[in-house]
């Protein structure tokens, strides 16, 4: 399945079993020897949420989530029938998260995913920056000879981001990877290059830990939002994301002159692209 660019392989274990899926991940996410992805999803039972999701990088690691993976996993489930529920949820290793469909003609068009609260204390998202209340917001940051500001948050897994007017030709595998791997984050970090076209507007380009430039992230997306309503004071509690691969949509509850965000939401399509049988033979 793809999201705006963001494809991942998904396999369901409800009804089949795997092992080793970290493995399997590093052979199937190969785009030349295996089938080509940016990591792989598995959809397992859950004893806390209707459904659990595991998110594995091509390099064979876990993450704690994903936005379009969890979107498209929503998608997925509904149209397999394994469930009949436009509403549900979907246990991830960043909490348990709540979905919501929008059907045309039966079929799933829109998926909403409900991300909850940003996470901003320094030690829990995690990053070493701190500005003296316990956040890294705005900070400096040198990597790779270049100065950047950033603001770190947890939507479930590390995020920062930061303004740059030049996001759209800006070298991410010299910046992304230097800033991805800065000792400033013990846990590495996704990092998100954020142009501000208006106050409802924002172009963003994603280095995704351990994958590498991605056309979409779903958390990066909020995180931006969050990040770009906070240090630039915007009115609006809605964004247009535009990504390489597209658009996606944020929207939360904000107090004003707070940094307290809550009831995040990020929609977006999800399209099935393919599906298939593996043999374990060439495994």
């Amino acid at each position: 399945m793809q999201a705006l660019g963001n494809d991942y392989i998904y396999v369901e274990l409800l009804t089949q079993r795997m092992e080793n899926p970290s493995a399997w991940a590093r052979f199937l996410s190969r785009r030349r020897f295996g089938v080509g992805s940016d990591g792989m999803i598995l959809i397992c039972p859950s004893a806390k949420a209707d459904f659990r999701m595991r998110v594995f990088n091509p390099d064979g690691s876990e993450a704690e989530m994903c936005g379009n993976a969890l979107r498209s996993t929503a998608k997925l489930v509904y149209e397999k029938g394994f469930t009949s529920k436009t509403a549900f949820t979907v246990e991830t290793l960043g909490g348990i998260k709540e979905l919501f469909l929008t059907l045309e003609d039966g079929h799933v068009s829109m998926i909403t995913a409900s991300l909850g609260a940003p996470i901003l204390e320094s030690a829990r998202v995690p990053v070493t920056l701190d500005g003296g209340d316990g956040r890294c917001i705005d900070r400096p940051v040198e990597a790779a000879g270049r100065l950047f500001r950033i603001t770190a948050v947890s939507m479930g897994n590390p995020h920062c981001a930061t303004f740059a007017d030049d996001a759209a030709e800006l070298d991410l595998p010299l910046y992304g990877a230097a800033i991805e791997t800065h000792p400033v984050f013990p846990q590495k970090a996704n990092v998100e290059f954020v142009r501000v076209i208006d106050e409802n507007t924002l172009f963003m380009r994603t280095w995704e830990r351990n994958c590498g430039e991605t056309l979409a992230c779903g958390t990066g997306a909020t995180a931006a939002a969050i990040i770009t309503n906070y240090a630039l004071q915007h009115e609006t509690t809605k964004y247009r994301i535009t990504v390489p691969g597209g658009e996606l949509h944020v929207r939360f509850s904000h107090e004003p002159g707070t940094q307290t965000y809550t009831d995040i939401r990020l929609t977006g399509r999800a399209r099935r692209v393919f599906k298939g049988v593996f043999e374990t033979d060439n495994f």
